[in-house]
């Protein structure tokens, strides 16, 4: 998934407000950009806090990959 998709999803889960979640929509059909959404005062933090939790989530799962990545070649060196 690309950043806009994950940002429509996360604003349109996160809330059960239907001026949110119609925004959400809009953006995942490309109606209206995140910078437009940041400037509407009624939605902007629940932008700003989608962004956040698409950041941790890439960097949780970076850090993992990596991780196991790392792992999974040590075994192979040990085996061969």
């Amino acid at each position: 998934m690309d950043k806009v998709t994950c940002i429509a999803y996360l604003l349109y889960k996160s809330s059960k407000n239907q001026g949110i979640r119609e925004k959400a929509i809009q953006l995942l059909n490309g109606d209206v950009s995140i910078r437009e959404l940041k400037r509407i005062t009624s939605i902007q933090a629940n932008v700003v806090i989608a962004e956040s939790l698409l950041k941790k989530i890439k960097s949780t799962k970076t850090k993992y990959s990596s991780l196991l990545s790392n792992l999974c070649f040590k075994r192979f060196d040990i085996i061969v």
